[in-house]
């Protein structure tokens, strides 16, 4: 708890930076929470409402692995990836773009956003409240005061966090992740599971909801780049128990063509809770 001080001195220090208010329109879906919060999702998801009306650019910094959510970005929509969330907007400012959605980037104070939207995992919260490294919170949550809007994402209802929440900002919006392409299993079968993401407890969760009999699974660290050898194993322990495999879309994303065979993924959308309004407060916002 102490070396959060460190935390906070720090996140006051950006306090003191001076903001760039940039020709084109952004709008960043980021969080303070640091697991997976479903991000990419959303801005995939206000990418499809806006799209018609903006000339739109995805905007992510570049990591080295976060490969995957930067293929699923650009399979929806035109991307830029720099090493800097600037020199990514100059970019789409001279490419004339006209409205930009940053995947992650609260935490950059550098920029004066058009909307800012905190994301959060409705099983996950704000886990023990505390700011990193006591817990796993970039900034405290008096911070949502000033951001656009909040997201709940996931499957389990949490009135206690929704009204927690509240308490900083009341404009939530809600939101589950449902199966696209269900049709391509065979639900009679057992399957293994295996996922490196942030959070693997909702992807089960959405694998109980429609019924998959899971017999094992297999959780990796978030964005794990797979080995041969992960792999090897994986369809050993299959192989034995007479089990499908099936993963997420980002993880199957990470593996080699190769090791691709045989192995399917539960593409996933985002659905939107009261679709209209979230539509509506983008729209007015903008």
């Amino acid at each position: 708890i102490p070396f959060t001080i460190l935390t906070t001195l720090i996140n006051f220090s950006k306090n003191f930076l001076i903001k760039k208010k940039y020709k084109i329109k952004t709008i960043c879906v980021g969080n303070i929470y640091i697991g997976g919060t479903g991000k990419t999702s959303l801005c995939i998801q206000i990418n499809k409402i806006l799209k018609n009306r903006f000339k739109t650019v995805f905007i992510k910094k570049r990591y080295l692995d976060q490969l995957d959510e930067r293929k699923m970005l650009q399979t929806h929509g035109k991307l830029i990836s720099s090493e800097n969330r600037g020199i990514s907007l100059n970019k789409a400012e001279a490419k004339k773009f006209n409205l930009a959605i940053l995947d992650d980037g609260l935490q950059d104070k550098r920029i004066d956003y058009d909307i800012s939207i905190a994301c959060f995992n409705s099983t996950y919260g704000i886990g023990n409240g505390y700011l990193l490294p006591a817990g796993p919170l970039r900034e405290k949550l008096e911070i949502l005061k000033k951001y656009s809007a909040i997201f709940l994402i996931g499957e389990k209802k949490n009135t206690k966090l929704t009204s927690k929440l509240k308490k900083f900002n009341d404009k939530i919006f809600y939101s589950k992740y449902v199966p696209i392409n269900i049709k391509n299993f065979d639900r009679k079968k057992s399957y293994l599971y295996f996922c490196g993401i942030g959070n693997p407890e909702e992807f089960e969760n959405t694998l109980s909801k429609y019924n998959f009999r899971i017999s094992k699974k297999l959780i990796f660290p978030d964005h794990h780049n797979y080995t041969n050898k992960d792999l090897e194993k994986i369809r050993k322990i299959a192989f034995k128990d007479k089990l499908e495999i099936i993963t997420t879309e980002k993880d199957y994303e990470r593996l080699t063509n190769n090791n691709k065979k045989n192995i399917k993924y539960l593409k996933v959308e985002l659905q939107i809770k009261n679709f209209k309004k979230f539509s509506n407060f983008l729209k007015e916002k903008i």
